[in-house]
């Protein structure tokens, strides 16, 4: 793996529904480079959440295998469609809590989240809980949540899905950003093909394996 953050080898996956199994992915591989941003397309239900969650070690493949090697502390960040945010925190207590899970103190966990928050233009914002907050800004909310760690690898599933198409030119332009101060491997899966267009490399999951797009 000399020189390559992730490498997938193989990669099976097969789901159990309504009695039967349905093969979802079909021997994929791939090779990331270290801060590289690529981009996944590709019908609904072509498996491309279940390959993010693979990729993000949520979830084991069926066969085949994935390694991630030469990331920053080997950390992964998340960012999903739907923001997850704990509703009884403000901003700054959910950006805090990867900190203080990973046993920071409440004040370095507490600098980190007011760091980002006014990084991704929320500063006046840090009080506010996510039921106060429009969703553009709880998408914000959980880049800088994503980001605290400071991870060598970022997946984003459909990041700007349930938002209007002038907040999810901010919210892409500002994770685009943001990765690049970061230094991270980005891959983010996306049905917007204008948005997509914008990456370096976009990959087609279609029956099961990844193509280069056309």
């Amino acid at each position: 793996m000399s020189g390559v953050a992730v490498q997938v080898r193989g990669v099976h996956k097969t789901w159990r529904r309504g009695g039967g199994t349905v093969e979802v992915l079909r021997g994929v591989d791939l090779d990331l480079n270290p801060g590289e941003q690529v981009a996944i397309v590709g019908p609904s239900g072509s498996g491309k959440s279940s390959f993010l969650h693979l990729l993000g070690l949520l979830d084991g493949p069926t066969q085949g295998t994935i390694q991630l090697d030469r990331l920053r502390g080997r950390r992964v960040g998340f960012v999903f469609q739907a923001h997850h945010l704990l509703p009884e925190q403000d901003a700054l207590g959910n950006v805090m809590v990867p900190v203080r899970l990973a046993g920071g103190s409440v004040s370095t966990a507490r600098a980190r989240a007011e760091t980002l928050l006014r990084a991704v233009g929320l500063g006046h914002r840090l009080t506010h809980r996510p039921g106060q907050l429009s969703g553009g800004e709880q998408q914000r909310v959980a880049i800088a949540r994503a980001l605290v760690m400071g991870p060598g690898l970022v997946l984003a599933d459909e990041p700007t899905g349930n938002l209007d198409p002038a907040t999810a030119e901010d919210v892409f332009h500002l994770l685009l950003e943001l990765h690049r101060q970061l230094g991270s491997t980005l891959v983010v899966v996306t049905h917007a093909a204008e948005l997509a267009a914008r990456f370096p490399r976009v990959l087609e999951l279609r029956d099961g394996t990844l193509h280069a797009a056309s």
